[in-house]
């Protein structure tokens, strides 16, 4: 069994967003969030309004330890806007879930809140890791698998969605990868992998 990557091992921790969007696999961004801080990285989340329906801010500031971003204007002590600053401090942008309107707008550049803005504002350096959750349908349709070719050509790296009974009562393609899967392929991203 391979070692877990801790703090010791890697003297200057990773910095990871994790961006949250409206979907009901919501709630399983807080396991996600856990994972990664106990693997020894800092953790940012950036919650959309739609994500707040789903789950509080409040999970995600215990598990972090940092403040979570709720809107565009939220506060900084600094004279950095918060958006700004997470796209030039971060290493990764991890979006779980990542709803089909979230695609859509990264995809078409709008940047309309504060997820879409650090994603519009990345430095180069930065990667993005997108695990999609939506409706089977949603998945499939032209315009989302246009949004999904789009995302992929300019570099964006994509895990799921995968298969099985979903939310909306449908069973198809559509949940999100499992947590597990989705923090192996971040901390690889992002450098903290076994091998990294």
């Amino acid at each position: 069994m391979s070692a877990q990557p801790t703090a010791e091992n890697h003297p200057e921790p990773r910095s990871i967003v994790l961006g949250v969007t409206g979907s009901i696999a919501a709630h399983k961004a807080a396991d996600i969030c856990g994972q990664l801080v106990k693997a020894g990285c800092r953790v940012s989340v950036v919650m959309t309004a739609d994500a707040q329906h789903f789950i509080t801010p409040l999970p995600f500031k215990t598990l972090s330890r940092q403040p979570v971003v709720t809107g565009l204007y939220d506060e900084e002590e600094g004279w950095k806007p918060a958006h700004v600053r997470l796209a030039d401090e971060t290493d990764l942008l991890l979006i779980a879930p990542a709803t089909a309107n979230c695609l859509a707008k990264l995809a078409h550049g709008l940047a309309d809140d504060a997820l879409t803005c650090i994603a519009l504002a990345l430095r180069p350096q930065a990667k993005l890791l997108v695990a999609p959750a939506m409706n089977g349908k949603m998945w499939l349709h032209p315009a989302t698998q246009d949004n999904v070719r789009l995302l992929r050509s300019r570099g964006v790296e994509f895990i799921g969605p995968d298969a099985g009974m979903l939310s909306c009562g449908y069973e198809g393609i559509g949940r999100l990868w499992n947590t597990d899967g989705i923090v192996a392929a971040a901390l690889e991203l992002a450098g903290r992998g076994s091998h990294a």
